[in-house]
């Protein structure tokens, strides 16, 4: 399913697959109760609403002709009670089935969240999020009417279409099969077009799919746009989705709608024919009795123009589900093992044994090669080394973002496979170089590894990483709202909250990957003790090209081309004259020069 870009179609599946039918009448059966009482409901108010030309049929052969004025007050008000009645009926059910609906959609929106909770990087590194997102919004949306509805129509009409035949047998037999003349060629119009139908709607879904994607690409990357002038192209690339999503549109909506004037076709072919018949038959048939076939034969056809609705509306929804479920049967990567035990209180010692891994296993170009490398508790080990080395890889690895193909990563000597993600994580700090804060305060973006934090512990943590000063500064200190990813502040104050975040959730083993990348020397000079104090007591791993912040570490690891070139404290990689001497003799030629 790896389709990682907005201008490729996601894969055709032209077959009508029955068992995601099933599988969305699954979640109808909490509300089966209620269900049955609106079915019920439903099928009072049918027969209630077909009263009605039996009614008029009686007025006019026996009421009327009799003056029979106590008989036709009887029939009005039973009449009269059908429309109530009916309206009633109605009201209940729109109520009821709106709610159920709107309960399913709720449900299957959460499905899809809950797994994309789950899923690792990889499953997020192969597609457009606009894709994702499509999916979660639009697509379980497109499912609303059909849940709200289209099931219980779709009963109601089946029984009304039963009802009024019977209705209709019951006045005239040879009417009736005159009536169901037209049956047989909408059959097979409906055979004929669905295959169509399906593929214009897969189609359409696809196309929406890579429009979205674009739309998410573009204002993530609008700053980028801007700063290159690159408005008109990206101009030109959103109207050629928009047009291609458009033709799709007029495709859809072409095979859509070509069910209901076939419909309305045969339907006032079938009353031509019933005029037709009962001129012929004038004599054996009366003025009731005709007028109320009339009546049932433009009933008769409008269940069956509803159930062609829904039958459309079932298969556009066969083409959204399968994307819906495709979503939530996506398996994890990376996941608990059967028996997976939860890790104990980790002391921090941390090992990888010949690790080996590639991000694609087909390509079988290995990111890290035989890795091996053992630290006690409370250990700093620092990662330098070239762009592309594999040093962010060590520490996805070590978070289990990635399962490694050879080798093992042991936590206190326990493999991570062998033990709960959440047991892990829940004992890692990990700050990333791509700084994200949430929507919503300054405070509430510390306190999101822990809300269980008290505020003074949260401005503890602010205080200790050198963040409390230009926090309070801002408009309402720790209560400021920040929009979503921070954009609103600079990157260094990002990452002095993520700092604070990370000392607050106070972790067993943390992870800092260019932590300080972004904030300037004189803060960086200010931040060192705080430094110190969030990485005491704790194994750390420090990924830094800055090497001003790494001197103190107890290792230090030079990796280059998946492999440890080097390793040992800043003294010893110095004296030894190697790769760590020239790239710190280059780094520090640059400052003076500077």
């Amino acid at each position: 399913m790896a389709r990682n870009k907005y201008d490729i179609d996601e894969e055709l599946v032209s077959v009508f697959r029955l068992k995601d039918l099933i599988r969305l009448l699954g979640y109808l059966k909490p509300y089966k109760l209620t269900m049955a009482v609106t079915v019920m409901l439903m099928l009072v108010a049918s027969v209630a609403n077909l009263l009605g030309p039996v009614l008029v049929q009686d007025a006019i052969d026996n009421r009327i002709p009799d003056g029979d004025v106590t008989g036709l007050v009887v029939l009005a008000g039973i009449f009269a009670a059908t429309l109530v009645i009916n309206a009633v009926c109605f009201k209940f059910r729109v109520r009821l089935m709106s709610t159920i609906g709107n309960n399913i959609v709720k449900k299957l929106r959460e499905d899809i969240f809950y797994k994309l909770q789950e899923l690792p990087f990889s499953y997020y590194d192969s597609r457009p999020h606009g894709k994702i997102l499509v999916r979660v919004i639009n697509y379980v949306n497109s499912l609303s009417d059909l849940l709200s509805n289209g099931f219980i129509n779709f009963i109601t009409d089946m029984f009304t279409l039963v009802c009024i035949v019977a209705f209709m047998l019951f006045i005239n037999v040879k009417l009736t099969l005159i009536s169901l003349l037209g049956l047989p060629p909408l059959i097979i119009t409906i055979m004929f077009i669905k295959n169509i139908q399906r593929r214009n709607t897969q189609a359409l879904s696809m196309k929406q799919s890579n429009l979205n994607a674009y739309i998410h690409e573009s204002i993530c990357g609008v700053k980028v746009t801007q700063s290159f002038a690159r408005e008109k192209q990206n101009e030109g690339i959103f109207h050629e989705l928009s047009t291609a999503y458009r033709k799709a549109w007029m495709k859809f909506i072409k095979s859509n709608f070509i069910l209901w004037p076939i419909i309305d076709t045969i339907s006032t072919g079938g009353v031509v024919l019933l005029y037709f018949a009962g001129i012929m038959w004038i004599q054996d048939i009366s003025v009731g009795v005709l007028i109320a076939f009339v009546s049932y034969i433009w009933r008769f056809w409008l269940p069956i123009t509803n159930m062609g609705n829904f039958y459309n509306a079932m298969i556009n929804a066969m083409a959204y589900l399968e994307r819906i479920f495709e979503t939530i049967d996506e398996k994890p990567a990376i996941a608990n093992k059967p028996g997976a035990a939860q890790m104990p209180q980790v002391k921090g010692r941390v090992e990888f044994k010949n690790v080996g891994f590639a991000y694609d296993v087909e390509e079988g170009n290995k990111i890290l090669d035989n890795i091996s490398f053992e630290f006690g508790p409370g250990s700093t080990v620092a990662l330098v080394g070239p762009t592309g080395a594999g040093k962010s890889t060590v520490i996805n690895l070590l978070s289990r973002f990635y399962d490694v193909q050879e080798g093992e990563v042991l936590i206190d000597g326990i493999n991570l496979k062998d033990v709960t993600l959440n047991s892990i994580r829940r004992q890692m700090g990990v700050m990333l170089q791509d700084t994200f804060l949430f929507s919503g305060t300054v405070m509430s973006n510390i306190k999101y590894a822990r809300p269980e934090a008290t505020d003074e512990e949260a401005i503890q943590a602010a205080k200790t990483v050198c963040a409390h000063d230009f926090i309070i500064n801002l408009k309402d200190g720790y209560d400021t709202e920040i929009n979503e990813r921070g954009t609103r502040l600079s990157i260094g104050e990002r990452q002095l909250i993520s700092f604070a975040r990370a000392l607050l959730a106070d972790p067993r083993i943390l992870i800092l990957d260019e932590a300080t990348s972004s904030i300037d020397t004189r803060t960086e000079l200010a931040l060192q003790n705080g430094l110190q104090r969030l990485l005491k007591g704790r194994t750390s791993f420090i990924i830094a090209h800055r090497l001003s912040t790494i001197k103190n570490a107890d290792c230090i690891m030079y990796i280059d081309k998946g492999s440890i070139v080097e390793r040992g404290t800043h003294e010893e990689l110095l004296a030894a004259k190697g790769h760590y001497y020239k790239l710190y003799n280059s780094q520090f030629s640059v400052m003076k020069a500077v």
